[in-house]
């Protein structure tokens, strides 16, 4: 209890760590965003495939992990055509800049539960280093986020210290999240396979989905894979030495 509390409280709050910046920068170059980008985007794929597609199977079976994984990527699909998700890059639409920042925030807000869950599930199953892994993993793809959803906000006029504070609380959402897939899977027994491959398809599905195309969007593929193959490198280093 106390391990999934620390985690979930660590990978949250890696959101408004990542925001700090935004009190000393005003702009970030596209490079640098999308190295940020692709290098949580390796760290991620790491965790779901040596870690919890591994991890899953050995506490149930195939068809059990791949009914799991699919729920995952289902949700997040779901979660993508029904929240109204506005890049952050785009000032050009016609948009009020209050409703977008509203938009923004709400969007990332109940896209963070599914990352949230995935820690809570993690730190359930038989292998306690898990958690921690999947904890890191979260919390690395976070920081960048909370970097740029408060650039996103402080570009909106919004004060830079309330686009701090509103960046930290949109991952505040993961702590509860994180808490109720711990309870649901650590008093249900048969959930930690599903609960294990649904957090690996939740994060193949940003991996894929969110952070590749964005890190290739405007030049600087080459930049992004070589940062994509050391967030690998980093998190398989992780596995390898505290795993």
């Amino acid at each position: 209890m106390t391990s999934v509390l620390i985690g979930s409280v660590l990978s949250a709050l890696s959101t408004g760590l990542g925001a700090i910046p935004i009190l000393f920068l005003q702009h970030v170059t596209h490079r640098w965003r999308d190295m940020l980008l692709a290098f949580t985007a390796g760290i991620m794929m790491s965790a779901a495939l040596m870690s919890l597609i591994p991890e899953a199977l050995l506490n149930g079976h195939f068809y059990q992990m791949a009914i799991g994984l699919i729920l995952g990527v289902a949700t997040l699909t779901t979660l993508e055509k029904n929240i109204p998700h506005i890049d952050i890059e785009q000032t050009n639409k016609n948009v009020h800049i209050e409703e977008k920042a509203l938009l923004v925030i709400v969007a990332l807000t109940l896209h963070n539960i599914p990352e949230g869950l995935s820690v809570g599930v993690s730190y359930a199953s038989t292998a306690s280093e898990t958690g921690n892994l999947v904890a890191i993993a979260i919390g690395f793809q976070n920081a960048p986020e909370g970097f740029l959803v408060a650039l996103f906000l402080a570009n909106q006029r919004i004060n830079k210290y309330w686009a701090l504070i509103i960046a930290t609380l949109t991952g505040a959402v993961e702590i509860v999240a994180g808490l109720v897939g711990f309870f649901l899977t650590a008093y249900i027994d048969w959930l930690i396979p599903y609960g294990l491959s649904f957090a690996a398809g939740a994060m193949l599905f940003i991996i894929y989905k969110e952070l590749i195309p964005e890190s290739h969007g405007d030049g600087n593929e080459r930049y992004a894979t070589y940062a994509f193959i050391l967030g690998l490198l980093f998190m398989i280093a992780i596995i390898n030495y505290f795993g």
